[in-house]
């Protein structure tokens, strides 16, 4: 089976993390987010790959390369992003699509087992039963198979959520050119509803799955696979720090005198924590990075190369790249009001149904000593924080 992996996104929703990093490339535990949908294939039984690529393409590229797991990987580069089925299409003008072929979606979470089962029973569609299904694509089925599929209906037929994986028969090749949806794009689905019309396709329920495309859902990615993660030390631990439940200091990694780590944690390679740090929760301390003396993360993502370093507390927040924060920031993650969260997404705040998320600090960010961040702040790339200053409006 050929797996036709989507990565050719912008990744909009999910800014500032994504203005220089292609959201398929964001950490997600020990990989890249696109990676878990690529390993699920190839778990599967995938004997090709085709990364379609698009937004930032070469970073996909230098990941992956010509090879990944022993399986050959080709690449298709969609100009425009232009829908999901236009992403297809693209795979199939560069002549990388010859029999029977599944697409995922490089920005989903999927269980690999259920991977496995959609490439016995091909053709077939992965589904996840969901309390409302009114905001998905909603699959209707008759006798065991699926019989249509609706996006987001006012009364839906069922409770089957279309969960962005599909085994497509050959003949589904000739199908990809749809016309545009009334949001402007050639959808995926409609080429499944195509393959409805001739084919018996089965419905394949997952227990879990996860599209990641908003900053506080990379968090709650990593929540789940750091979760999943069987704690080994490989690094150099001191003997005096004290580590408990599921922890992982990868090869390369250094955990300093005083430091307690309470997992699940992932501290990987090159990464430094302590003396005296306390790290807690679902929390990735990512490539190179640095954690200090007497600071507390909790529950966070601290990407490669980023520096909190001195008497600072981090919760519920995603870093990027090279952020540094000064000696002294702090995030608050809660509102006084017990409230969720809101989060500024496409111009609009929207809310994260966390009660407890504090920043998202894109790629370079620096915090001036003793800066106060409050709950839901978004600082794009490259912004600056005052010494003392207290920030409560993006920027």
């Amino acid at each position: 089976m050929k797996a036709v992996v989507l990565a050719a996104g912008k990744g909009t929703r999910i800014r500032p993390l994504s203005e220089t990093v292609p959201k398929p490339m964001l950490p997600v535990a020990d990989r890249p987010l696109s990676a878990h949908a690529v390993d699920a294939a190839i778990d599967a039984g995938a004997d090709e790959i085709v990364l379609v690529v698009g937004y930032e393409a070469e970073a996909v590229r230098e990941h992956f390369g010509a090879t990944y797991r022993d399986v050959p990987v080709s690449y298709a580069v969609q100009t425009e992003q232009n829908g999901t089925a236009d992403a297809v299409n693209a795979a199939r003008k560069a002549g990388l699509l010859e029999g029977p072929f599944a697409v995922l979606n490089g920005d989903n979470l999927y269980e690999p087992a259920a991977i496995e089962r959609l490439f016995e029973r091909t053709p077939a569609v992965c589904a996840v039963a969901v309390d409302d299904p009114r905001n998905y694509g909603v699959l209707s089925t008759d006798d065991g198979t699926v019989s249509g599929i609706v996006e987001k209906p006012d009364e839906p037929p069922t409770n089957l959520a279309n969960a962005g994986a599909y085994a497509f028969p050959a003949k589904a090749r000739e199908w990809l050119e749809v016309p545009a949806s009334e949001r402007g794009e050639h959808e995926i689905t409609d080429v499944l509803s195509r393959v409805i019309e001739e084919f018996a396709v089965t419905p394949v329920t997952v227990d879990r799955w996860m599209d990641v495309g908003r900053p506080w859902e990379l968090l709650e990615a990593n929540e789940w696979k750091i979760g999943d993660l069987e704690g080994r030390i490989d690094g150099d631990v001191s003997d005096a720090a004290h580590l408990e439940g599921n922890v992982v200091v990868e090869d390369g990694a250094t955990v300093k005198p005083g430091v307690v780590i309470e997992g699940p944690v992932l501290i990987r390679s090159g990464a430094t924590v302590g003396p005296n740090a306390y790290v807690r929760g679902a929390t990735l301390i990512g490539e190179d990075a640095s954690v200090g003396n007497a600071v507390e993360i909790k529950n966070s993502v601290v990407s490669a190369g980023a520096a909190v370093n001195h008497l600072s507390y981090v919760g519920d927040s995603v870093l990027g790249r090279a952020v540094n924060f000064g000696a002294g920031t702090t995030v608050a993650n809660l509102r006084h009001d017990d409230d969720d969260v809101t989060f500024t997404v496409k111009g609009e705040r929207v809310s994260t149904g966390r009660r407890k998320f504090g920043v998202v600090a894109g790629d370079g960010v620096k915090t001036g000593i003793n800066s106060s961040l409050t709950p839901g702040l978004r600082l794009d790339a490259g912004a600056t924080t005052r010494p003392g200053e207290t920030v409560d409006r993006d920027r």
